[in-house]
């Protein structure tokens, strides 16, 4: 998709709400096709909103909206974490998006800023997210904003059907 020539002055970070749950969910649906990772995506609105506004939330999310239009542009998609070495809470950064034609604006920084800040202002030991080892202009802008990319670890992962194997004695 091509960047927008329209001027974009009106846009602004807030907490995503209950009703953003349809846009976010598009726009994971655009990140999952930009990772070529379509096929495991599962969500949907309904889920979304559930574990997002529901009586226990597993995450929470920042979102860029574009005043001018009333559209959401990018997302911010996080969790709590803690560490054991720190004995302090974090945040785990599971998607940073930008919709492609209003990125290098300088929105996806802001999103960025917006949750480190959040980090800090909960007194958060550190921040962290993993990224694609193709997607250089991610790792570009981690680099530049300071972060550290630990090539010493592995994400280690386990799916659901998995987990049941394990739990079975069949793993």
């Amino acid at each position: 998709m091509k960047k927008s020539s329209e001027p974009l002055h009106d846009w602004h970070i807030r907490p995503a709400q209950p009703s953003d749950a349809g846009p976010i969910c598009r726009m994971i649906a655009e990140l999952a096709e930009f990772e070529h990772l379509t096929h495991l995506m599962e969500v949907t609105p309904e889920t979304l909103a559930s574990h997002l506004f529901g009586a226990t939330p597993a995450a929470e999310a920042l979102v860029a909206e574009n005043r001018t239009r009333d559209v959401l542009i990018g997302y911010a998609l996080f969790f709590p974490t803690f560490s054991t070495f720190l004995g302090r809470p974090g945040l785990w950064l599971e998607d940073l998006y930008i919709s492609p034609e209003y990125r290098a604006r300088g929105i996806g920084r802001a999103l960025l800023t917006a949750y480190i800040k959040l980090a800090q202002d909960r007194g958060c030991g550190r921040c962290e997210w993993s990224v694609l080892d193709w997607n250089k202009t991610a790792m570009a802008l981690y680099r530049a904003s300071g972060a550290e990319i630990l090539s010493e670890w592995r994400i280690v992962r386990m799916d659901s059907e998995g987990m049941g194997r394990y739990l079975e004695g069949k793993s």
